[in-house]
């Protein structure tokens, strides 16, 4: 964990902490994960989520997550009640969630919406895939994606992107099947883009919003990194 650039909270109550998580920094423990990671510093700070989530040991408290190059807000659970309520609307699609993402390419549609069974592809379990001709994978499930395009460059579209659902990877996998992917991701991309070097991957969660269990509409956001203006 970049102890320059760390998460910063943005809101907490005795249900739920509000973060907002830089990129580069690792969710939770992994494969090849070695540093500190976001569940180390919640830890940290917030010692009653070590026993929160259906895999305490591992992301405790962790409703959802954020690639680790992926930037911006997401919500944590502080109870095991309010986890139980949080992956309910997570799972019943009533949190709603905006991404900014920055693509290659001039896009012709100014908003559009991608959906397709995806999972983990059968070629590289490394990485996630929509189950597209020939295409297969394991475990599929539906996905669903809205997006907008709210600004264009020469080289590039600036998107806000809507994910309904939830799968690993969605959003990066999502516009890479139509054609433009996020720049600086390195995994989900075509061979063209991958000599251009970029500082990070420019996707960042902008905003989510809900329900809480006391019955009140909450709405959290994460300015857009100044990265995303440098570049443009």
């Amino acid at each position: 964990m970049d102890k320059k650039n760390p998460p910063k909270i943005i809101f907490q109550n005795r249900d739920f902490i509000i973060i907002d998580k830089p990129a580069g920094l690792a969710v939770h423990p992994g494969v090849g994960i070695k540093e500190k990671t976001l569940v180390d510093f919640l830890v940290e700070e917030f010692p009653e989520i070590s026993n929160v989530g259906d895999e305490p040991g591992v992301r405790p408290g962790i409703v959802h997550r954020l690639d680790r190059e992926t930037s911006g807000v997401m919500v944590v659970a502080r109870s095991q009640k309010m986890f139980e309520y949080l992956k309910n609307l997570f799972k019943e699609r009533e949190v709603e969630k905006k991404y900014i993402a920055l693509v290659h390419e001039k896009m012709k549609e100014n908003k559009g919406e991608i959906e397709g069974e995806m999972g983990r592809s059968k070629k590289d379990f490394r990485k996630q895939s929509l189950v597209r001709g020939k295409i297969s994978v394991r475990k599929e499930r539906y996905s669903l994606t809205f997006y907008k395009k709210i600004k264009e460059f020469d080289k590039y579209s600036l998107l806000e992107v809507f994910p309904k659902t939830g799968r690993m990877h969605q959003i990066r996998v999502h516009l890479h099947s139509i054609g433009h992917p996020i720049v600086g991701d390195k995994k989900y991309t075509f061979k063209k883009y991958k000599k251009i070097e970029f500082p990070r991957m420019f996707l960042h969660s902008s905003s989510i919003s809900f329900h809480g269990a006391d019955g009140k509409r909450y709405f959290f956001e994460s300015r857009l990194p100044r990265i995303f203006s440098d570049i443009s």
